[in-house]
C-alpha cells in the first residue's frame, strides 16, 4: 500500500502540537542547569532578566525560552548565593554582574555547563531537520501505515513480526545513514 503525501497541518494544530512540545521542554533543564546557564550569560554580557531569557531562546533557536517565573527566583537566589550582584540597586531595570563566587560556579561546573549547551544546541538542530517537507511526510505516512495496520481487528501473530522486522529495519538503516 503506498501512501499519498498529505497536506500541511492547519495553523490550529500547528499551534497545538507545538504547545505539546513546550509542555515537553519545560522539564529538559533544572534549577541548577538554569542557575549555570544565568551564571554563563550573565559572565558573556548579558544584564537583565529578560536579556537571560532571550539568550537562552537564542541558543536552542527557539525551541526553549525559560519562564520569567524560572529565571526570576533563580536570579534572586544566585545573588544570596553572593554568585551575582545587582550593579545598581536603584535603576528601573535590575542589571546583573558576577561576583568571584559566581565564577568560582562557573569554572567548577564547565563540563557540566558544555553538556547544556550541547543539549539545547542539539535540540535546536533536530526541530529543523524534523521539520523539513519530506522528512514530515514519511514520518505521517509510516504512522499512518503503522495505525491503518494495527487497527486490524484480526492480526496474527506472524504479520504482527513482519511489522516489527520492518520497523527494526527501518531504524537500523536511518542509525547507520
Amino acid at each position: 500500500m503506498k501512501l499519498s503525501p498529505q497536506s500541511p497541518q492547519d495553523p490550529a494544530q500547528q499551534e497545538a502540537c507545538a504547545k505539546v512540545r513546550r509542555k515537553r521542554r519545560e522539564k529538559m533543564l533544572d534549577a541548577s542547569d538554569i542557575r549555570l546557564l544565568i551564571l554563563h550569560f550573565i559572565a558573556q554580557g548579558a544584564a537583565h532578566g529578560y536579556e537571560l531569557i532571550k539568550s537562552i531562546e537564542e541558543l536552542s533557536k527557539g525551541e526553549y525560552s525559560p519562564s520569567p517565573g524560572i529565571i526570576y527566583p533563580n536570579l534572586t537566589l544566585l545573588e544570596e548565593m553572593d554568585c551575582i550582584r545587582v550593579k545598581d540597586p536603584q535603576a528601573a531595570r535590575k542589571a546583573y554582574g558576577l561576583e568571584k563566587e559566581g565564577e568560582r560556579q562557573l569554572e567548577q561546573a564547565k563540563d557540566s555547563l558544555q553538556v547544556i549547551i550541547g543539549r539545547l544546541t542539539s535540540m535546536a538542530v533536530l526541530v529543523n531537520n524534523r521539520s523539513i517537507p519530506e522528512i514530515e511526510r514519511a514520518i505521517h505516512n509510516m504512522k499512518m501505515a503503522l495505525n491503518t495496520r494495527l487497527s486490524h481487528p484480526e492480526l496474527s501473530q506472524s504479520t504482527l513480526y513482519d511489522i516489527i522486522d520492518a520497523l527494526d529495519e527501518a531504524a537500523k538503516k536511518i542509525e547507520r545513514s
